[in-house]
């Protein structure tokens, strides 16, 4: 007699994740005011969807992560009146935590500055100039920084490149204006670094695939253009473009007593076109014409001869902040040059590390920990990845064999968009994403001729992060309020 077939079980984890429910919005709602501003706040978690095709056949909506996200409106407003700006920084990698904390919001870090940075704990200030008083303010934290996180089972490397990092926050965009009835509000973007790379994509693809038009866009510190801020073996471009930022630091520094920092910053943008043909000679360059450059670009820097010479003429930005200082046994910061700090040895070849990103750190994240939790009522156990390392390597495949560059979109996007304006900060300090890098950048922007007045930049005397700087915090508040109303004016 055979013995009856013994009927298959799934194992025991797949029933267990065939019973697990989705995931829900994790989300805490209080009230607030600020002065005579009276808001809302709302933090916490969104479940994060796609639409799913299997085998040719439409699978319905899945969720694929949990997106952290804080958002501030401002009480009884008419909604087709008050212009909400989606915010978010950059990296890759980095929370909305710098923007929040530092500028944007309502509650601000008391940080301090470069040479008198606020001891732990730090603190909380109130932020009189926030921009919530112009406008209602949602901060996004892309997959895997904050708290955003891929669901149980997801691959959160999926969300790690260039053209899904795009899609994804834009479909967070689509979804907070849909479900807060915000269509008709006048809508804007700020993004901060690498926030500008994803920001012009993201102006782009809002309009060509939702057809959401923005009314303007912020950029703080923009990365248009990959080529123009590191050096490769096959590009001279960088070079010239930090030249400027270079002699400003070094002024910053003490090494050029007698010159006025304009005049010193003007002569560098001015030997820039001379320097780039230097560079453009390689090896062909007449020894006469090397030496007098040598000097030429020692005398703006505050580097020695001997060290230009060495470096064959190209200072890569990352060994110069090593070299800078190192007869007073300091290393610059990068994001931020005015910023110093001491090192365990001076022979390194590169920066060992950044004393700007060292001390900002402990007084953002201390502040946002605190203001969370004790203010907004939202409790997350997990950690907050402010500059999450977990992104990396970052995907640019989309951009094999040529420079990451975004500026296209953001021509396609004001072509598309006439009445779309741009609003882009610079800090003379920035030591990560230099002016003239920035401006070069702009040039190239390919837009109508008298498109070009919908375009505006503003310089202020700090780094990447210029309202570390208390002044320049002030200035560029009132400049974003501006741009904002402005932007924001119908007809």
């Amino acid at each position: 007699m055979s013995e009856e077939p013994k009927k298959e079980t799934a194992p025991a984890d797949e029933d267990k994740k065939a019973d697990k429910p989705d995931p829900v919005d994790d989300l805490k709602t209080t009230r607030h005011t600020l002065g005579d501003l009276a808001y809302t706040a709302t933090t916490g978690r969104i479940v994060f969807h796609e639409e799913v095709t299997e085998d040719d056949k439409f699978n319905g909506r899945k969720p694929k992560a949990e997106v952290s996200i804080t958002y501030y409106t401002l009480d009884d407003a008419d909604v087709t009146e008050r212009p909400v700006t989606f915010a978010f920084n950059g990296g890759p990698g980095s929370s909305s935590i710098w923007l929040h904390m530092g500028l944007l919001g309502p509650r601000r870090v008391d940080s301090g500055d470069a040479g008198n940075l606020t001891p732990p704990p730090y603190g909380l200030l109130d932020n009189e100039e926030t921009l919530l008083r112009h406008t209602d303010l949602v901060f996004i934290d892309p997959i895997s920084t904050g708290w955003s996180r891929a669901v149980e089972g997801g691959n959160p490397r999926d969300y790690h490149g260039f053209t899904k990092d795009i899609e994804s926050v834009s479909e967070i965009i689509r979804l907070w204006t849909t479900r807060n009835n915000r269509w008709l509000s006048p809508k804007f973007l700020i993004g901060e670094s690498y926030g500008g790379t994803r920001g012009a994509g993201i102006a782009e693809y809002l309009l060509t695939r939702f057809g959401l038009a923005l009314n303007g866009v912020m950029f703080i510190a923009p990365a248009f253009n990959m080529e123009t801020l590191f050096h490769t073996s096959r590009s001279d471009l960088p070079g010239p473009l930090f030249l400027p930022m270079y002699a400003a630091t070094a002024h910053y520094h003490g090494l050029h007593p007698d010159r006025e920092l304009d005049d010193l910053v003007a002569e560098a943008r001015a030997y820039a076109d001379e320097y780039r043909a230097v560079l453009a000679k390689g090896q062909n360059l007449d020894p006469d014409v090397r030496a007098a450059a040598v000097a030429k670009v020692a005398s703006l820097t505050g580097v020695s001869e001997d060290y230009v010479d060495a470096a064959n003429l190209r200072l890569e930005h990352t060994r110069f902040y090593a070299e800078l200082l190192r007869h007073k046994r300091l290393v610059t910061g990068r994001l931020d040059t005015r910023f110093t700090g001491p090192a365990d040895h001076y022979t390194y070849e590169r920066m060992p590390y950044d004393p700007f990103l060292i001390g900002t750190d402990g007084p953002y994240t201390a502040a946002l920990q605190h203001y969370v939790r004790t203010e907004l009522e939202y409790e997350n156990e997990h950690v907050y990845e402010r500059l999450s390392r977990a992104v990396h390597p970052w995907s640019y495949k989309e951009f094999e064999g040529e420079a990451v560059d975004v500026i296209g979109k953001l021509g396609n996007a004001m072509r598309l968009n006439p009445n779309m304006k741009v609003h882009v900060a610079m800090g003379r300090y920035d030591g990560g994403v230099p002016v003239e890098a920035i401006e070069y950048t702009l040039d190239h922007l390919e837009i109508p001729l008298d498109a070009r007045a919908n375009v505006e930049t503003k310089t202020y005397p700090a780094g990447h992060m210029m309202y570390v700087h208390e002044p320049s915090r002030l200035a560029q508040s009132a400049d974003l309020a501006d741009f904002v109303q402005r932007a924001s004016a119908r007809g």
